[in-house]
């Protein structure tokens, strides 16, 4: 979904600055394949650490000169293993790296965005695919992830109507067309507005308020 979300930014920008979360659980060394062009510029993120948040925003403003709008994709890795066999490393990545990062993140643009007194602030995620295989532990950090990524968007969501920026997000069912949902995003923040603003905006079915 990231990348599909990167890959329409990049239909419709000059220059656009991309990072990901990387998997260090199931694919250590991979890398999402970003789309090819000239406008993206890729810049390397720590999301457990506040001084990289910092230096990731400073980093993008020198590029762009300005960030007008922020799109942060919940899109989490699975791990599929019973807690008794889980590592004090996996659980310090699974905190770092896919909750704690977001909170650092969002500090961090929401400052520069209140400062200016304009900017638009967006949430991405899409709903996991049911179930497992019938041998197979169940993901034990995707839903987590997902459950606290949404809890906090809420939260946001819930106290943006006295912002000086906007703030938006956007959900899309499992196996929606990631392209699709792409497109309907930077669509509505196209459209911007009072009317947009604040609320859940669900891929297929309209959107739903606070």
């Amino acid at each position: 979904m990231s990348v599909a979300i990167a890959t329409e930014a990049a239909k419709r920008v000059e220059q656009f600055v991309a990072t990901f979360i990387p998997n260090r659980f199931t694919d250590p060394a991979g890398e999402k394949t970003l789309p090819a062009g000239d406008s993206l510029i890729p810049l390397s993120w720590n999301p457990g650490s506040p001084v990289s948040a910092r230096t990731l925003i400073l980093a993008a403003e020198n590029r762009l000169e300005q960030i007008h709008e922020a799109i942060l994709v919940c899109a989490p890795p699975a791990l599929r293993k019973p807690p008794a066999d889980l590592t004090s490393s996996e659980i310090e990545l699974m905190i770092n790296d896919h909750i704690k990062g977001w909170f650092f993140l969002v500090k961090e643009l929401s400052a520069v965005f209140k400062l200016r007194q304009s900017g638009t602030l967006a949430f991405a995620l899409s709903e996991l695919e049911g179930g497992n295989g019938k041998d197979e532990p169940p993901d034990i950090l995707g839903p987590s992830v997902v459950a606290s990524f949404r809890a906090f968007v809420q939260s946001v969501l819930a106290g943006s109507q006295n912002e000086p920026f906007q703030v938006m997000g956007f959900s899309a069912p499992a196996g929606a067309d990631v392209n699709g949902f792409g497109t309907f995003v930077f669509k509505t923040l196209d459209e911007g507005g009072k009317r947009n603003n604040g609320k859940w905006h669900k891929f297929g079915r309209g959107f739903f308020g606070r």
